[in-house]
C-alpha cells in the first residue's frame, strides 16, 4: 500500500456490507426470508407465543375447527414501487396470501385487508390498489370480506402499506407440509423462476434489459387443485417468493432431515432473468417469485402431476428439477453444467429488499 494512502485509511473504520449476525437492531436482511428471518422467528417470536402450531412455520396453518380443517395464513406487502411491470401491490396483497393457504393443499375462501395510509398519499393511488385487489380477488375466486384502515403522519411511512389474512378448507386426506418430504420425491417447479425479482429491480433502479420483464404475479389455488386431483399425497408445496427457490428448498431439506439435489440446466431461468442476474452479479436461484411453485412428489406420481400442471395455464412451463435425496441431509446442492456440484446454502438476507 503506498505510503500516502496508507497515511489516510483507518481499517478500524472499515464497515461490511452483510448484516452481522449479533446485530442489537433490526436490520433488513430481517425481512429478507433468509437465515436471518430464520433466526427472528426463531429467537424472538416463537419462544414468545409458545405453541406447536406456530413452530411448524409452513406458508399457513392447518387448524382443526368445528370438525373442519381450515388453512389461516396472514402477510404484510410492502413492496416499492407500488406498481410495477406485470403488477402492483393490491395483486401481491391478495394472490400472496391466496398462494399461502394453496400451499397447504386449501381451497382459499376469504381474506381480510388492512392498510396502512401515510398522510399525503393521493387518493388515486388508493383507489388503483383497492380496485387491483378487487379484480384479483374475483379472479382468484375469494371474498374480501372484512378490513381496516389506518393514517400515519407524513414522512413516518411510505405511501401504502397492506396487510392480508385468509382462511380456507382443507380436503380430507390432504397433508401437505416441508416435513413430509422423502428421498425418491421428484422435484418440480411450476415454471420460469426470477420474474417478479427482477421486475421490480428493473423499474426501481431503472435498468435496461432490453426486454421488458414482467412480474410473474399469479393465483395458484386451481393450479393446486389439479395437482390434488391426480393425487392427494403431494408432500409439500412451496411459493418461493422472498429468498427465491433456494430458500424454499433449504426450508424443506431442514424440515424434513433430508437433502435436495437440483440439475443446474433444468432449473428454468429464462434468458431475460439470467442476463439481468449476470450483469448484476446476482444468482437466479435466490430471485423472489410471486406466481410459482415448488412441489415435493412421490415418483410413482410424479409424470402424472407434471402432466397436469403443464395443462394448466399457471404451470406450463412446469418441469422436473431434481430430487429428495438422502444424502447430506438439510443440504441443497446443484449439479452445474461442468459436471461439479455446488452446495446453495440458505441466502443471510434479500439481494433485494422490499419486493413483497
Amino acid at each position: 500500500m503506498p505510503e500516502q494512502l496508507a497515511d489516510t485509511v483507518d481499517p478500524a473504520n472499515w464497515t461490511c456490507p452483510a448484516p452481522l449476525r449479533d446485530q442489537p437492531v433490526v436490520v433488513m436482511g430481517h425481512g429478507g426470508g433468509g437465515a436471518l428471518s430464520a433466526e427472528l422467528m426463531e429467537q424472538v417470536f416463537v419462544p414468545a407465543y409458545g405453541n406447536a402450531t406456530l413452530a411448524a412455520l409452513a406458508d399457513s396453518a392447518v387448524l382443526e375447527l368445528g370438525g373442519a380443517r381450515l388453512a389461516f395464513s396472514t402477510d404484510s406487502y410492502v413492496v416499492r414501487p407500488l406498481f410495477f411491470p406485470g403488477g402492483s401491490l393490491g395483486d401481491l396483497a391478495v394472490n400472496g396470501t391466496v398462494n399461502d393457504l394453496a400451499m397447504s393443499g386449501a381451497r382459499p375462501a376469504y381474506l381480510s385487508a388492512a392498510f396502512v395510509l401515510e398522510e399525503g398519499v393521493e387518493l388515486s393511488v388508493v383507489g388503483r390498489i383497492a380496485r387491483a385487489m378487487g379484480a384479483a380477488a374475483e379472479a382468484a375466486g375469494v371474498t374480501i370480506a372484512t378490513g381496516d384502515t389506518k393514517v400515519v403522519e407524513s414522512g413516518h411511512g411510505d405511501g401504502v402499506y397492506v396487510t392480508t389474512a385468509g382462511v380456507g378448507l382443507v380436503p380430507d386426506g390432504v397433508d401437505i407440509r416441508p416435513q413430509r418430504a422423502r428421498p425418491g420425491d421428484a422435484v418440480i417447479v411450476s415454471g420460469p423462476i426470477g420474474l417478479h425479482g427482477v421486475a421490480i429491480m428493473s423499474v426501481r433502479e431503472g435498468l435496461e434489459f432490453g426486454v421488458e420483464i414482467a412480474s410473474d404475479t399469479a393465483p395458484l389455488a386451481d393450479l393446486v387443485a389439479a395437482m390434488l386431483a391426480v393425487t392427494p399425497d403431494i408432500h409439500v408445496l412451496r411459493d418461493p417468493t422472498r429468498g427465491g427457490l433456494a430458500a424454499s428448498l433449504n426450508e424443506i431439506a431442514r424440515a424434513s432431515g433430508t437433502g435436495v439435489r437440483l440439475q443446474e440446466r433444468a432449473v428454468p431461468v429464462p434468458d431475460a432473468v439470467a442476463n439481468a442476474c449476470g450483469f448484476l452479479g446476482l444468482d437466479p436461484l435466490y430471485v423472489a417469485n410471486e406466481g410459482r411453485l415448488v412441489a415435493f412428489v412421490p415418483p410413482t406420481a410424479a409424470d402424472e402431476v407434471l402432466a397436469a400442471m403443464r395443462a394448466h395455464p399457471h404451470g406450463a412451463g412446469a418441469t422436473v428439477i431434481g430430487e429428495c435425496v438422502a444424502e447430506h441431509p438439510g443440504m441443497v446442492v446443484v449439479a452445474t453444467g461442468l459436471g461439479g456440484t455446488r452446495v446453495v446454502d440458505l441466502p443471510l438476507g434479500e439481494q433485494l429488499p422490499r419486493i413483497c
